[in-house]
């Protein structure tokens, strides 16, 4: 018999309380969870350079749905898990979403572009990035003062953009 559905490592979206992010990460990443915040390092009113999560009470973690659980009921995470309104369990963020929007973060921040999006993107044409180091992520492209963007969503939650030339993305029909 194959292994049980709730033993399968997924992404899932949590919330925590202000400020806890970086704690959390470095909590799950001690004990093995494969996580991600979104971070940036900024200076500090000493002029320090620290590392601070650009969204604030969001957390991600790949895990299984009974070590997620455990994680906040037994070794007491300050996290509450997001709950899908449709299925009325944990929020599950797809491999590939998850992938993409990691992938157009990363490089958004090293085109020293800010590349997150708090509010939520006008619906605009979908599109798939054909060359380049985001080559195959899918998104929705935005203009914004001449220059082209593609962003990527994970469901409704937070977004993020990168700056790509027109030549390289194709749309989806």
């Amino acid at each position: 018999m194959g292994a049980d559905v709730a033993e399968t490592l997924k992404w899932y979206a949590a919330r925590t309380r202000f400020g806890q992010e970086l704690g959390i990460k470095k909590t799950l990443e001690s004990l093995g969870v494969e996580c991600f915040i979104p971070t940036d390092f900024v200076r500090n009113s000493r002029g320090k350079l620290v590392q601070k999560a650009l969204v604030n009470n969001l957390v991600f973690l790949r895990t299984t749905k009974k070590q997620g659980l455990d994680l906040v009921n037994y070794k007491g995470l300050p996290m509450n898990y997001i709950i899908d309104c449709a299925t009325h369990t944990l929020m599950v963020v797809p491999d590939k979403q998850m992938e993409d929007f990691i992938r157009v973060f990363d490089v958004s921040r090293d085109d020293d572009d800010d590349g997150m999006i708090m509010e939520t993107i006008a619906p605009g044409s979908r599109v798939t990035v054909t060359k380049g180091p985001l080559k195959g992520v899918e998104g929705i492209v935005i203009e914004d003062e001449g220059k082209t963007y593609v962003a990527v969503g994970l469901d409704g939650l937070v977004y993020a953009r990168a700056r790509v030339p027109k030549a390289w993305i194709s749309f989806v029909s």
